[in-house]
């Protein structure tokens, strides 16, 4: 999980004694409980919404040497029971706050976060502060939550990024704590006890090794209050020393890993100073410098050498970092060449130091993105907690200060010094050769009866009262809906929460029905020119000219940008020109169409690929247009008339819709969108670019060779012919929250998951549009219980239509969807988002607060009828990607 970068809101005034104020911060309210507890909330009236993390300071850092997941392992045993509210408990409880509840284990912090209706805060408080007092960590308990967490250890052992990560800091970190991070390996789980947990537990769980961050549409007076009754009977705790981290010189080394991507990676890795150091924000600096579209590195792409190229910040430990480059190249290229070219770029920035122009871009877009942090409750409670449980800051401004200082001697010292062959590990990730896809029998059909509903869950008296009554989401239409003279549709919404404005679009388009046959990868190359500047500026100067208005810019079929209000209309300006006249030269044109044959040909090749594709062909009939395929022999036939042709044909005003929403008025946002895109225009009748319709599937199954997998990764797959406009696909929704969404509370996870341990995710979804839905389940297991843990899904999916569901799960999914629906608008980018989506296929605005009406009204006989009419168990497309599953 990632915390996004910050920005800092003001103080309030404190209420306790022994809170301590800060200049400046007049939204922000800090105080330190007598047990030592740290508590900061930051008030942000955004959305009623609020944000809980609860920080502890053990990580992956203070493990038992042999058990480097130990610290993991308690994470997942929270989850299982605590003081007074068992694992059951828990998880009904959550489900109904909304299901936006997880946690997350690093290398010095545990992280458990939430984010829950404001009025649901108090509910969420007393499940943390059970925590505090005592986890259950019952032999019992654990021997079940061992098979989920060596799950997640087998999914990400299946991963090639992850599995040079774990090389990297054993070899980076070697005799340091860093040397293993905090995932743990199923080797150490098999040895890990109930009672060894517990030691654990009781050892670093403590008030006075924690920070309590709270952020949202609070009252902070009263919220300190609460958190002062509910976590300060909570006694203190003598901690045990740190472990010690001493450094000792990388050992520069050379090596090759196995891949399922379809492309070539080579990685130069240089060990960095840590979040404890002055220079951290200098190697910030320094890291988007080298990233820059300016920058030397991105060059490799534009000349063609790359398929694609990144400089970032792998890990960020207190005492020491990595930063790496990383070039993706054809799989048949030798990446000999790309490494030593990434050396030579390196070498030159080191020698003649960085531009100053860069370093100034550098820090407009650090602050400008400390800005942004500000439009989403969820990071902003991230950002305060990576601030002060993370990197011991006193605030996320501390970062920005500190990046504001930075001078380009800083950055080139910091270069010089850090950014040499001796610092360096260098791996490359090389695909394997894949088998091809092969029919299967089939698995299952051994379990065909019904499961007996879940038991009822009695919650606590605190928890019943407060979440007995079912209430409908109170949405406000603050937006303005218009359609331009052009037929633009603009949705704007105000916003006041940052000086920002953000502008999402969408070109709606069906490239398997607009692209002639015999041209497929033509969207693909036109969409990669778009960064090649604009018909009036060049790729440099326009990249340049969104520099300096620190502005985060997007173009193609969904375009965007994101900017500062003073810099509102020259980033529409901006946007428009991209949009509508990009440069598309000829130059560019023969290395993107070659990148694009290329990464046609590996990703044919590819494990993912073939898993996609052996879906859509289970689900669809022969010669349906999304059967179509990108091949190097398709893009080989094009030319830049055929790209240019498709921009004139396809990019049409309306078809396009455009949102709005930030710190901008209505008139001024029609005014500026009308000003740039109000020329746009297009001929002749608007082109249907729907899907047709599609017949139900039959059943199939297929297994896809991935060396690189060592869990099976299975899709479960079927078209059914409900449609998104369709009355019964409320009632699927709901069905479908009761079989999952809400962690253990819900069926699928308490039986594959929660008793049985064979998985660590399994998803249900149902993707509806307005001709075609695709009803699915994924998961992922050892391969021995593909076969039972389809069993377990095919029977609850069977329970769903032969007996009512229980009134407890009815309420329970109800409530699930209800809250869910102000806790999707927690940000400005997730009400923007929804806006633009339910406008292009056609759904009033408000669609979130009519479906809660038609969810409050459905019946459980409701939701049998409509898995009787829809949901077919026996006509599942299984696809099995990995090693071939039983």
């Amino acid at each position: 999980m990632t915390l996004n970068r910050f920005w800092s809101v003001p103080l309030l005034v404190l209420v306790a004694a022994s809170s301590q104020g800060v200049r400046g911060e007049p939204n922000v309210t800090r105080a330190t409980l007598d047990n030592g507890l740290r508590v900061v909330i930051v008030r942000d009236p955004l959305a009623p919404v609020v944000t809980v993390y609860q920080n502890y300071l053990v990580g992956g850092d203070e493990t038992p040497a042999g058990f480097p997941g130990m610290a993991h392992a308690q994470e997942h045993m929270a989850f299982r029971g605590c003081a007074g509210v068992t694992a059951d408990q828990t998880a009904a409880i959550f489900a109904q706050l909304g299901g936006y509840g997880n946690a997350d284990t690093q290398q010095t912090i545990t992280q458990y976060f939430s984010t829950v209706p404001a009025a649901d805060l108090d509910v969420a408080l007393r499940v943390d502060a059970a925590c505090m007092q005592n986890i259950d960590d019952a032999q019992s308990e654990w021997a079940q939550e061992k098979g989920a967490i060596e799950q997640e250890v087998s999914r990400d052992l299946s991963e090639p990024t992850y599995k040079f990560l774990t090389r990297l800091n054993e070899d980076m970190f070697a005799g340091t704590p860093y040397a293993h991070d905090a995932l743990g390996t199923r080797e150490s789980f098999d040895a890990t006890t109930g009672d060894m947990l517990k030691s654990f537990y009781t050892t670093w769980y403590a008030p006075n090794n924690a920070v309590l961050v709270i952020a949202g549409d609070v009252d902070p007076a009263a919220t300190l209050a609460t958190v002062k009754a509910l976590y300060g009977k909570v006694p203190k705790k003598t901690l045990p020393a740190r472990p010690d981290v001493q450094l000792r010189p990388v050992k520069s080394e050379t090596f090759t890993l196995s891949s399922n991507l379809p492309y070539t990676l080579a990685f130069i890795a240089y060990r960095m100073p840590g979040t404890d150091s002055p220079d951290f924000a200098a190697v910030n600096v320094l890291s988007d410098v080298l990233a820059s579209q300016r920058a030397k590195l991105y060059e490799l792409v534009v000349g063609g050498t790359a398929l694609g190229t990144e400089f970032a910040l792998a890990e960020a430990y207190p005492k020491a970092a990595v930063a790496y480059s990383a070039a993706a190249i054809p799989v048949a290229a030798d990446p000999s060449a790309i490494v030593a070219s990434m050396r030579a770029i390196v070498a030159h920035y080191v020698k003649n130091g960085v531009p100053a122009e860069l370093v100034d871009a550098a820090k407009r877009s650090e602050t400008a993105g400390a800005q942004f942090s500000r439009n989403s409750i969820p990071d902003l409670a991230g950002a305060w907690s990576q601030a002060l449980a993370a990197e011991n800051r006193t605030s996320p401004d501390d970062d920005i200060a500190a990046i504001q200082k930075v001078t380009v001697a800083d950055v080139n010292r910091v270069a010089a010094q850090y950014l040499v062959d001796s610092n360096s590990i260098t791996a490359t990730l090389v695909p394997s050769p894949s088998a091809e896809p092969t029919s299967s029998k089939g698995f299952g059909g051994g379990e065909q009866t019904t499961s007996a509903p879940t038991k009822p869950v009695v919650l606590p008296a605190w928890a019943d009262t407060a979440l007995s009554a079912l209430t409908l989401p109170t949405l406000k239409a603050t937006w303005t809906d218009a359609t331009l003279p052009n037929k633009i549709r603009l949705i704007v919404k105000t916003e006041t929460a940052s000086p920002t404005v953000t502008v999402l679009g969408r070109v709606r388009h069906e490239a398997r029905l607009q692209v002639p046959h015999g041209k497929d990868g033509a969207a693909e190359v036109l969409g990669d020119l778009f960064s090649y500047g604009t018909t009036t500026m060049d790729r440099v100067a326009f990249q340049t000219a969104l520099d300096d208005i620190a502005a985060n810019e997007t173009a193609g079929y969904d375009f965007s940008v994101r900017v500062l209000k003073p810099q509102f209309s020259r980033g529409v300006q901006l946007l428009a020109d991209n949009v509508l006249h990009p440069a598309l030269p000829a130059e560019a044109f023969a290395i993107v169409k070659q990148q694009t044959v290329e990464l046609a040909d590996g990703n044919l090749k590819s494990p993912a690929y073939k898993t996609a594709r052996a879906v859509r062909s289970g689900l669809l009939p022969p010669g349906d247009p999304a059967l179509r395929e990108t091949t190097p022999d398709t893009v080989s036939t094009l030319t830049l008339d055929d790209v240019k042709q498709l921009h004139a044909a396809t990019f049409r005003p309306d078809l396009t819709t455009i949102v709005v929403i930030g710190d901008v008025t209505v008139e001024e946002a029609k005014a500026t969108v009308q000003k740039w895109f109000g020329g746009w225009s297009a001929t002749g009748p608007t082109p249907d670019v729907t899907l047709p319709p599609v017949p139900p599937n039959a059943a199939s199954s297929v297994n896809v060779p991935d060396q690189a997998r060592v869990q099976s990764e299975v899709t479960l797959a079927e078209e059914i012919s409900v449609t998104r406009f369709d009355p019964d696909y409320y009632a699927l929704q709901l069905g479908n929250h009761v079989l999952g969404g809400g962690f253990y509370a819900t069926r699928l996870y308490h039986d594959l998951r929660q008793v049985a341990g064979l998985v660590y995710n399994v998803d249900d979804n149902l993707s509806a549009t307005k001709t075609r839905s695709v009803y699915s389940v994924t998961y992922g297991c050892d391969p021995d219980n593909v076969s039972k843990a389809r069993d377990l899904i095919v029977r609850d999916l069977r329970s769903m239509q032969t007996t009512n569901v229980t009134a407890q799960e009815l309420k329970q999914a109800k409530a699930l969807l209800l809250r869910q629906i102000p806790l999707s608008e927690s940000s400005e980018d997730a009400v923007a988002g929804g806006l633009l989506d339910r406008a292009l296929i056609g759904l009033p605005l408000d669609e979130p607060a009519r479906a809660a009406r038609r969810y409050v009204g459905l019946t459980a006989d409701a939701v049998r009828a409509a898995f009787v009419k829809w949901i077919r168990p026996d006509d599942f497309v299984q696809v099995v990607r990995g090693p071939a599953g039983r």
